[in-house]
C-alpha cells in the first residue's frame, strides 16, 4: 500500500487529432509525478484474453510534471451576482423563501443569506442540526439567533420569513406550512399545524460577512483549500427574495399564499422565470429593482415542481408557474473546477483510437483517457464508443448499496480492497445509478471529475469483468490485431453532428453498452440506416433511455428515470422532464421509438452470473443471411467462451420482437437459451407480478441474432449481448464469434449489394 495517491481527468473526453487536451492532476504524498501519453490496446488482465496491453507514443508532455493536491467542491448551491453589494445589509431586512426540505437534522444548512462561516459574520435564514428553522446573525465576535418551536418534517413545503430590525434589535421568524388547497396530497393541509412564530430581542448586529449572497450554502474559508461553501442545504428552494425592512405576520401569512409585497423589495428570485419550450439553465433569475441574478453551480436541479404544483400538470412546459421548485443536494458535483496540469497537443496525423495520460509515484498509478477522434475521417470503419453510457455509470455505488447487484450476480458484492481508492468515490460524485444522501435519483453527471471506472483496469467490484470503457477495448484489440482500417468516433460527436459523423464510414460498429441516447443520436442512426449506411449493433441494452446533453456544457448529461425500465430509482412525481431539453425522459420505448424499430432487438433480460452461447437458427441457413456463418459448422455453437462469464451471449441481452417494431423482414439467425434465473424479464415487460420469469422459465429471456436489410443497400447485422465483444479475444482471436464478425465486416466494407440480396422476399433458397 502506498501514501501516494493520483487522480484527474482529461477535458475534453474525446477531441479530434489536432485539438489541445487539458489534464487536470491532483496528486497527494508528492508533487511530482512521472506522465507518458499512451494508447490502451486492450484492458483485460485476464488469462484467457490477449492481456493488458498499451503503446507508449511520443508527445509534448513532459515525462515528469509537476502536481499538487487539488480540491473539490462538493454540494449544488446558488451565487447571486451583487457587484453594488445590494445585499450587504447592515440595516433593516427580511429574508423569505419557499422551501421543502429534504433531510432536516442532519447538519447545519442555509437556505439563503449572507454568512462566513469561519468569520461568524453576516445573516442567514436556514435550519439548525436539531433540523429546527433558524435565523442567525453575527457581528464577528459573537453568533446570536432565533429559532422556529417545531422540527421541519421531511418533504413538507413551508414558507419562512426572518425579519430584523436594528433599531430595536427585535428579529422575527415566521414559518407557515403551505396549504394547497387543489391537491390535498402534495403537502400538509389542515388539520396538521406547522406553523410557528417567534420574536425574539438579538444581542447582536449582523456585521457584513465580507461574502456573496447564496442560496443553499455559505461561505467558509480554509487555508489549504481556500474559499470553499459549506452548510450546502438539501432540499427544494422556490420563489424567494429580499426586503430592506421587516414585514409584518399578516404580510407572512399573505406572502405563504403567493402575495409579493413590492414595498421595500431588494432582490426577488422567481425560479418560474426562464423556461422556455427547450428547457431552463443555471441561471435564476431576480425580477426585483437592482437584476440580481444568481449563478447555480454543481447543477441545482431544475424543471422541479413548486409549492403550488396542483399534480394534473405532468410538465413545466404546460405551466412554468407551478414549477419553481429548485432542488439541492450536499453531495452534487458536475464540475471539480480543477486547473489544468499539462496540456497536450495531439498532432493532426495521430491515429485515431483511445490514449490515456498514464501517471505513476511511488508505486501508485493512474490513467486519464481520453479519446481521438481523425482530424478528416479516411477509415471506411467507424467504432462507435458509448461516451454518454461512461458517465451516466461514471463513479456508480451499485455494487456496495445496490440489492439488484446480489440478485443477478447471484453472490454478494465483491468488496474492492482500500488500496484501490475506491474509498475516494464519494470525494468525486455520484452516478445515475446512485441517490443523493436524501434518497433523490442522480439525474446529472460529467467528465470533468474523476472517473474512478473509467479506467483501462477497472472492473465492477460485484461483477469482476470489465464493463463500459474497459469491455470496449476488447473490441479495440480485435480490431487491431485483425488489421481492419478504422477509426473511433463517440456519443458526442454523434449528438452534435447527426448525420455527418456518420457518412464517411461504409460501417459503423457499436461498443458494448449504447444505453443512454439522445434524440439527435436516434434520428441520426434512422437516417444513416435509410442512406445506404451498414451496422453491426454488438451491444446489450442500447437505445434505451432518453438522454440529453446540458446547453453549453459537452461535459454533462441529463436523464431522469421514469415509471417503467430497469432503474435504479424512479422520478418524483410530475418531475419525468428534462431540464436541459424540456423533452420527456424515461424510456425511448416509452415514447414510441423502441430499440427494435432502428435495430431490430430491444433489452430484455439481464444477470451476471453467468455467460452463454448462440446457437444457429433456421433463418441462418437462407441464402440471404448464410454467408456470415462461412466457416461454421451447422451446428456449431457460437461464443461458448468469453472474457465477460465464459459466453458470447450474456450480461444484458436484447431480442427481436415484431411487436415492437422489429422489421418484417429480419432474420432471426441465431439465439441463446439456457440462461438462469438469475436473469429475470425486464420489468417493462411485466404488467402483473407473478413468479416464473428468470432465465429458465420465460423464453423471453435470451440474446437474439439478427439480420435484415434497408433502402439504398443498408443493413443491420446484431448481436445483442453485452458480452459478445468480449468473446473476440479469447483464443488469441481466432475463434467463432471472430470468424461471424470478420465475415459481416467485410461484406458491410464492400461496396455495392450486399452477399444473398438477389434473394431478398424469397422464401424458397435455402442453403
Amino acid at each position: 500500500m502506498t501514501d501516494v495517491r493520483i487522480h484527474g481527468y482529461s477535458d475534453p473526453l474525446a477531441a479530434r487529432a489536432g485539438e489541445p487536451v487539458d489534464f487536470m492532476v491532483s496528486v497527494e504524498g508528492t508533487n511530482r509525478v512521472k506522465a507518458q501519453i499512451v494508447r490502451l490496446i486492450h484492458g483485460d488482465e485476464n488469462p484467457l484474453g490477449p492481456g493488458f496491453i498499451e503503446e507508449e507514443v511520443a508527445s509534448n508532455v513532459p515525462p515528469e510534471i509537476e502536481a499538487t493536491r487539488q480540491y473539490t467542491q462538493l454540494g449544488s448551491y446558488a451565487e447571486i451576482s451583487d457587484p453594488g453589494r445590494v445585499l450587504a445589509r447592515p440595516g433593516a431586512l427580511t429574508l423569505h423563501a419557499f422551501f421543502c426540505p429534504s433531510r432536516p437534522g442532519h447538519s447545519r444548512q442555509a437556505i439563503l443569506g449572507s454568512w462566513s462561516v469561519d468569520g461568524s459574520k453576516g445573516y442567514a435564514l436556514g435550519i439548525n442540526p436539531e433540523g429546527k428553522l433558524e435565523f442567525w446573525v453575527g457581528d464577528g465576535d459573537t453568533v446570536d439567533h432565533v429559532t422556529a418551536e417545531t422540527e421541519l418534517v421531511p418533504k413538507v413545503w413551508y414558507f419562512a420569513a426572518a425579519s430584523y430590525d436594528p433599531e430595536t434589535g427585535k428579529a422575527h421568524l415566521h414559518q407557515i406550512g403551505v396549504i394547497n388547497p387543489y391537491n390535498s396530497h402534495i403537502g400538509p393541509v389542515t388539520p396538521y399545524d406547522y406553523d410557528s412564530h417567534v420574536s425574539e430581542t438579538l444581542r447582536v448586529r449582523p456585521a457584513d460577512a465580507n461574502a456573496p449572497f447564496l442560496l443553499a450554502g455559505a461561505r467558509e474559508y480554509n487555508p489549504k483549500r481556500g474559499n470553499f461553501v459549506s452548510l450546502t442545504y438539501n432540499g427544494k428552494i422556490d420563489r424567494c427574495g429580499v426586503y430592506d425592512r421587516p414585514i409584518t405576520r399578516d404580510e407572512a401569512e399573505a406572502m405563504a399564499t403567493g402575495s409579493v409585497p413590492q414595498d421595500g423589495l431588494l432582490a426577488y428570485w422567481d425560479t418560474t422565470e426562464g423556461y422556455t419550450d427547450r428547457g431552463i439553465g443555471d441561471t435564476i433569475v431576480d425580477t426585483g429593482p437592482h437584476k440580481l441574478n444568481a449563478e447555480g453551480y454543481n447543477r441545482p436541479v431544475r424543471a422541479m415542481t413548486g409549492w403550488n404544483w396542483m399534480g394534473r400538470d405532468d410538465c413545466f412546459r404546460l405551466d412554468p408557474g407551478q414549477y419553481g421548485g429548485v432542488a439541492f443536494h450536499d453531495d452534487a458535483l458536475t464540475d471539480c473546477h480543477w486547473t489544468p496540469s499539462v496540456t497536450w497537443h495531439p498532432p493532426a496525423d495521430l491515429k485515431s483510437g483511445v490514449y490515456a495520460l498514464k501517471l505513476t509515484a511511488g508505486g501508485a498509478e493512474d490513467y486519464l483517457p481520453v479519446i481521438i477522434r481523425a482530424a478528416k475521417p479516411t477509415a471506411p470503419i467507424a467504432v462507435l464508443l458509448p461516451t454518454f453510457t461512461y458517465l451516466a455509470y461514471a463513479n456508480e455505488h451499485l455494487s456496495f448499496e445496490a440489492n439488484i447487484a446480489q440478485a443477478i450476480t447471484a453472490h454478494t458484492p465483491v468488496l474492492v480492497p482500500e488500496d484501490i481508492e475506491f474509498k475516494k468515490l464519494e470525494e468525486f460524485g455520484l452516478s445515475t445509478y446512485d441517490h443523493h444522501a436524501d434518497g433523490a435519483g442522480v439525474c446529472y453527471s460529467s467528465w470533468r471529475r474523476p472517473v474512478i471506472n473509467m479506467r483501462p483496469k477497472y472492473r465492477m467490484p460485484a461483477m469482476t469483468f470489465p464493463w463500459a470503457l474497459p469491455a470496449d477495448l476488447s473490441l479495440i484489440w480485435w480490431m487491431e490485431q485483425s488489421g481492419y482500417d478504422y477509426e473511433v468516433i463517440t456519443d458526442h460527436d454523434l449528438h452534435f453532428e447527426g448525420l455527418d459523423a456518420l457518412k464517411p464510414y461504409k460501417a459503423v460498429i457499436n461498443g458494448t453498452h449504447p444505453e443512454y441516447y439522445s434524440e439527435e443520436m436516434m434520428t441520426a442512426t434512422e437516417d444513416y440506416l435509410t442512406s445506404g449506411g451498414r451496422l453491426l449493433y454488438t451491444g446489450g441494452n442500447g437505445y434505451y433511455w432518453v438522454t440529453s446533453l446540458c446547453a453549453g456544457d459537452p461535459a454533462c448529461i441529463e436523464v431522469r428515470k421514469l415509471d417503467t425500465g430497469s432503474r435504479a430509482w424512479q422520478a418524483e412525481a410530475g418531475e419525468g422532464y428534462l431540464a436541459s431539453t424540456g423533452e420527456r425522459s424515461g424510456l425511448w420505448r416509452s415514447r414510441g421509438r423502441a430499440p427494435q424499430k432502428i435495430v431490430g432487438l430491444g433489452f430484455t433480460t439481464e444477470g451476471m452470473d453467468e455467460s452463454q452461447p448462440y446457437e444457429r437458427m433456421p433463418d441462418s441457413f437462407h441464402k440471404r443471411a448464410a454467408w456470415i456463418f462461412d466457416g461454421l459448422g451447422e451446428r456449431e455453437l457460437i461464443g461458448d467462451f468469453g472474457l465477460a462469464q465464459d459466453g458470447a451471449a450474456g450480461i444484458e441481452l436484447d431480442r427481436y420482437d415484431l411487436a415492437l417494431g422489429t422489421p418484417p423482414h429480419t432474420l432471426l439467425i441465431a439465439a441463446s437459451h439456457g440462461h438462469s434465473d438469475n436473469y429475470p424479464l425486464v420489468s417493462e415487460e411485466i404488467t402483473y407480478a407473478f413468479p416464473g420469469r428468470g432465465g429458465t422459465q420465460d423464453p423471453q429471456v435470451r440474446g437474439d441474432m439478427i439480420y435484415f436489410t434497408t433502402p439504398n443497400n443498408g443493413a443491420v447485422f446484431a448481436a445483442g449481448s453485452i458480452a459478445w465483444s468480449q468473446a473476440l479475444p479469447c483464443k488469441g482471436g481466432d475463434n467463432n464469434v471472430a470468424r461471424v464478425m470478420r465475415n459481416v465486416l467485410d461484406a458491410f466494407i464492400k461496396d455495392g449489394p450486399l452477399p444473398g440480396s438477389e434473394y431478398a422476399g424469397d422464401e424458397k433458397h435455402w442453403r
